[in-house]
């Protein structure tokens, strides 16, 4: 058999096997499949690397915006005004309670004006006496002679604050002096959970429902259905947060006097306490195996008591700036109580005070110097590029952009390289804390004269806030090393400042007593340069 070879159609000729023609042909080929094939892979290298998975707990939308409000004001106000009382005793005569200047249009502004983002009303304090118009009682406003009895200051301060933008919360005493069935379980349940009902259905939205377990010695024992009670509350205001010793929301901080622990855990274990019977220490620190995200509160009255005296003067601005570093700079909320007087007003010299305290902080957290350096990380997750996780995240406020090391590192950083030396004497470290609360230690270096690393001071927890003082230290180089840490450490917020207000010298890392309540210590030491450095 003659095999026939297969003709050319354009020449006619037959055709050969012409490894001249055919090698463009696979060379083509080959570089097709390989430039593909790249091209795939920087495709797929371009896409965002997913966040790391938040380690629990974690904070609710709710908590989240409480501990953004970083300050809330406190409002003591009912008939101990009037009556030069603390806890009142439940039988003072209703026509005392007559604040003839009341504008809660007053109290507002000033919160608002000087930081304060949240104002908390005593609705009813230990005595019983409601500033609404309750209908499960007489002994309140109505009964009263201001505005003749047509008064209600829960729905003025309601109507004031929705106003101005300003967030709403309440304090409903569970002790009650004056109530015929304190004592009763059942009977006192219900009378409690009916006027929680409405206050909570009657005057809009609510931020926060503040309880406690404050009680005399010797009183009537009681029982309160608190997981009744939080119920109802969640219920009826789903966007509130519910403040007593244990939570569920907020916890106490264990004393009065706004000072955290130095270690402070937004990890809690509910179950390890009971309301009323705390642990003073445990409040403080939290917990760090804790199942439980419930942050801290720090209450404290900027005058020596909670209701307002006659004899009694304020705090200086100074101590509130001591008391802004003991709390929201140790991951709490500053609740700071400015009563008003009989008149119904905020007193003047409170507000110079507040305003003064306002300006302090505008001029020490005006200006982070770490905007100014040339900021590096020692590692990156992701790309080397992904700049959802870069280092310059740091440097932009707010939570929800951060600093994310590489997978699987144990050597953690933040490098920052001035043009030119930096005096400074405050640190700020910010945590995103939606995604957990991670950070277990952690200190600051800086480069001395001699070219050899020098640590400046040494923190413990982070959370939504820290802020650690020290001696004014010099340099043009620092470094932020995370020591340990529950996972891989997360930095939303790097600041570095300038507070010539309360330089610090010989400071233990775990006390204030050095400093003195009434600011003048501070002011003497206010523009001395010190070499010492330890964290506060």
């Amino acid at each position: 058999m003659i095999k026939k070879t297969p003709l050319d159609h354009q020449s006619g000729k037959p055709f050969k096997n012409n490894l001249k023609f055919r090698q463009p042909i696979i060379l083509t080929i080959i570089i097709y499949y390989f430039t593909s094939h790249t091209s795939l892979s920087l495709l797929l290298s371009s896409h965002p690397t997913p966040p790391p998975i938040p380690i629990l707990p974690i904070p609710t939308s709710q908590q989240i915006s409480w501990q953004l409000t970083e300050m809330a004001m406190f409002l003591h106000f009912g008939t101990n005004t009037f009556t030069d009382l603390e806890w009142g005793t439940g039988h003072a005569d209703p026509s005392v309670f007559n604040p003839t200047s009341f504008n809660a249009t007053q109290w507002v502004h000033v919160a608002k004006d000087n930081g304060f983002s949240r104002v908390i009303l005593t609705a009813k304090h230990h005595d019983g006496f409601c500033l609404w118009p309750s209908a499960y009682t007489d002994y309140s406003v109505k009964s009263s002679s201001w505005r003749n009895g047509a008064g209600d200051v829960v729905k003025e301060l309601t109507e004031a604050a929705r106003k101005a933008g300003v967030q709403l919360g309440l304090y409903v005493s569970p002790w009650d002096r004056h109530e015929p069935t304190y004592g009763e379980t059942l009977e006192y349940n219900e009378y409690y959970m009916g006027q929680m009902t409405e206050l909570l259905a009657r005057y809009g939205e609510i931020r926060e429902v503040w309880l406690d377990s404050a009680k005399g010695k010797g009183e009537k024992d009681m029982e309160y259905f608190f997981d009744d009670w939080f119920s109802l509350i969640h219920q009826i205001q789903p966007g509130a947060v519910i403040f007593s010793d244990d939570g569920p929301d907020t916890r106490w901080v264990g004393d009065e006097s706004g000072v955290a622990g130095t270690t402070c855990w937004s990890l809690f274990n509910r179950s390890a306490i009971k309301i009323g019977d705390t642990d003073p220490k445990y409040s403080g620190e939290g917990d760090p195996l804790g199942h439980d995200w419930v942050p801290p509160e720090c209450d404290v009255s900027i005058r020596p008591e909670w209701f307002w005296h006659a004899s009694q003067a304020p705090k200086s601005a100074i101590t509130l700036l001591d008391l802004y570093y003991t709390s929201v700079g140790r991951n709490c909320l500053l609740l700071l109580n400015v009563p008003p007087n009989s008149s119904g007003l905020i007193p003047q010299e409170d507000i110079r005070v507040l305003e003064e305290f306002s300006e302090i902080r505008k001029s020490i957290f005006s200006y982070n110097l770490a905007k100014g350096a040339l900021i590096s990380a020692s590692s990156v997750r992701g790309v080397p590029n992904d700049s959802h996780y870069g280092p310059h995240n740091v440097l932009e406020e707010g939570i929800y952009s951060y600093w994310a090391p590489d997978k699987a590192q144990s050597n953690w950083a933040l490098n920052l390289d001035f043009e030119e030396s930096v005096t400074f004497n405050i640190l700020l470290v910010q945590e995103p804390i939606h995604m957990g609360q991670r950070i277990i230690e952690f200190h600051l270096d800086f480069l001395n004269e001699e070219g050899e690393w020098e640590e400046v001071v040494r923190g413990t927890t982070v959370g939504y806030k820290r802020l650690l003082r020290f001696g004014k230290v010099e340099s043009s180089k620092l470094r932020l090393v995370i020591d340990k840490s529950r996972a891989d450490p997360l930095i939303s917020y790097l600041g570095i400042y300038v507070d010539p207000f309360t330089i610090l010298e010989h400071v233990s890392n775990f006390s204030s007593t050095s400093l003195s309540k009434d600011g003048k210590t501070l002011q003497q030491n206010m523009y001395h340069h010190s070499t010492n450095v330890s964290s506060f």
